[in-house]
């Protein structure tokens, strides 16, 4: 017999655990746990913590010079700093309240248009082009295009966003109605099911976990589309407010505002996670 048949049935046996029915056979043990990593919050924290002792360290000893990098000190008393300032909350509302507002209109607009696409052969046909000659651009590049026709006021910069945030959540959302498989769409049809009922109760379903999972990379496109256009034009904000930092050299207030657009990006994805354990309860 071959060597290469022999290692076969040696790995074959091997695969057999040692355990016995009641009939005294050999059986396989289940293997269908599944993946199911498990969270681990401790570790991720201590590692945060080791990079900032590190980074202490690193300031304290002379290696990291306070121009190129402030010590986490200094940039924490430049933050409690910014937080008691009079306009701090000027700066903070009006970056919420953009980016929140080209969010949710991008994200609305995109899910309408790519649940049509995914569903009509019409739309889909009609619209892939233009999306996937949209979906390339840099939006920040035509900012200056949107200030000409808006004007510097909030509707460009919530416009930048809008665009910004539309053309990923048509895309994801076409693939995800796309993968939906077949055989349960057949299957709703083979037992009479309506067109409303298949899309409610088939199609949408099965395409949540697709859509809900791009919501958390168009909020970060959001993030930086919304700072990029608050250091083109803008007066108050957290891109304003870096923005005049690093002009003055400022840079433990500029550390201090990536932070803070650091602690924003969290703060959101925290709650896109808790809708999307709620909506995907049936997983």
């Amino acid at each position: 017999m071959p060597d290469d048949i022999k290692m076969v049935e040696r790995a074959s046996s091997a695969s057999m655990i040692a355990g016995k029915n009641r009939e005294g056979k050999n059986v396989v043990s289940f293997r269908g746990g599944g993946f199911s990593p498990s969270p681990n919050a401790l570790t991720g924290w201590a590692t945060l913590v080791a990079l900032v002792v590190i980074w202490q360290s690193a300031s304290t000893s002379g290696y990291l010079s306070p121009l190129v990098l402030p010590s986490p000190i200094a940039v924490a008393r430049a933050f409690v700093s910014m937080t008691t300032a009079d306009n701090f909350i000027d700066q903070v509302s009006a970056s919420l309240m953009r980016v929140l507002m080209g969010w949710f209109l991008g994200t609305i607009a995109g899910l309408a248009v790519g649940l049509a696409m995914g569903i009509f052969s019409f739309a889909r046909a009609s619209a892939l082009p233009i999306i996937s000659g949209i979906y390339p651009i840099p939006m920040i590049a035509i900012l200056p295009l949107l200030i000409v026709w808006l004007g510097i006021g909030e509707a460009s910069k919530t416009a930048v966003i809008v665009l910004g945030v539309f053309s990923p959540t048509v895309i994801s959302t076409f693939s995800a109605v796309d993968n939906v498989p077949r055989s349960l769409i057949r299957m709703g049809q083979s037992f009479g099911l309506s067109w409303r009922s298949i899309v409610l109760k088939i199609i949408l379903p099965g395409a949540s976990p697709g859509i809900l999972a791009t919501f958390r990379i168009t909020a970060a496109i959001a993030l930086i589309l919304l700072v990029s256009a608050e250091m083109i034009g803008a007066e108050y904000g957290i891109g304003a407010l870096i923005l005049l930092a690093g002009n003055l050299m400022q840079t433990d207030k500029l550390v201090a505002g990536v932070i803070m657009l650091s602690t924003t990006g969290l703060a959101i994805s925290w709650l896109l996670s808790r809708l999307e354990r709620a909506l995907l309860k049936w997983r």
